[in-house]
């Protein structure tokens, strides 16, 4: 569980300044490297794990000098008291988290955050999800199945080594079927043209809920829109606080500007302006590429002091 900590004297943080003596951190329970680049951690937080609901996320930060990062709640454990998170290796915070060990502790984490899927009983649902995204379809897939939905879920990766959670899936949704890239797994193609054969097969298909990429969710949304198929997908932009203060992860829905962290991270995919939204995530690549490279720099110094001489 989330506990009080006295840690020992002199014992910093990875960012070189120590902790306080007394510190509210978040255990890691259990960690694991589920696919190249793709870790997955059991963390203690019985707090948010009591109220979590699928579709919601939280806010961590490492340490004191570390950034905010929003990871969506992949499982939720209320009675061990758990959060189950995926983080994908890419960024400077990502990639730290990454080195993390069961044991060491997370300086804080904010949530539940968001507003949680609508779990009602609709019919058939379709659940596309695209790499790293395929994670946050996992709750959704099972709460919808055990309302009483058909769940056919949709999983797309470029090949078989980074497909996610399949077998999790499986077991929370009544159908599944996977494409990959290369078509070491599944069939060979896009998961949109799983999604263009379920339309035609499946009559009616009453709900898409699609979690990726945004230009795999922007198709998505192409597809479905022809058919008027209600679609949903979770956005993930730029995010500092996650309670609608700041502004960073505006987004344009029907013409009107939204905060993802308050007002979604769930839209109608139909209304939400994709362009903008690309345009938006590519604000600051040239500084966290900077960043990112940075920290290497310095993690691979500290390694190089590390290690002994030989002699």
């Amino acid at each position: 569980m989330a506990r009080r900590v006295k840690p020992p004297r002199g014992r910093s943080t990875r960012s070189g300044t120590a902790l306080p003596e007394t510190s509210l951190v978040f255990n890691v329970v259990a960690k694991d490297e589920r696919t190249p680049g793709v870790f997955r951690f059991v963390i203690q937080a019985p707090q948010i794990a009591r109220k979590a609901r699928p579709g919601q996320f939280v806010i961590l930060r490492l340490n004191e000098h570390g950034e905010r990062i929003p990871l969506t709640i992949a499982h939720h454990d209320e009675v061990r008291g758990t959060l189950t998170l995926f983080v994908q290796a890419v960024g400077k915070t990502s990639i730290e988290m990454s080195r993390l060990k069961s044991g060491q502790g997370i300086l804080d984490i904010a949530g539940p955050l968001g507003r949680p899927t609508e779990i009602e009983r609709f019919g058939t649902v379709v659940l596309v999800g695209g790499g790293f995204g395929i994670a946050a379809l996992w709750p959704i897939a099972r709460e919808l199945t055990a309302a009483g939905n058909r769940t056919i879920a949709l999983l797309g990766a470029r090949s078989k080594n980074l497909l996610l959670l399949q077998e999790e899936i499986q077991a929370a949704s009544s159908e599944v079927r996977v494409a990959t890239n290369d078509g070491s797994a599944g069939t060979r193609g896009l998961v949109t043209d799983l999604l263009e054969q379920v339309i035609r097969e499946e009559s009616p298909v009453h709900r898409v809920i699609a979690i990726g990429p945004v230009v795999m969710m922007k198709a998505v949304c192409e597809l479905t829109r022809a058919s008027s198929i209600p679609t949903r997908v979770s956005l993930n932009p730029i995010m500092i606080d996650g309670t609608g203060m700041c502004g960073a992860c505006r987004v344009m829905v029907d013409g009107k500007m939204r905060f993802a962290c308050v007002d979604g991270p769930e839209f109608d995919g139909h209304l939400v302006d994709f362009p903008g939204l690309e345009n938006r995530l590519r604000g600051y690549l040239p500084e966290e590429r900077k960043s990112r490279e940075q920290f290497t720099r310095v993690e691979e110094c500290r390694l190089e002091e590390a290690t002994p001489p030989r002699s």
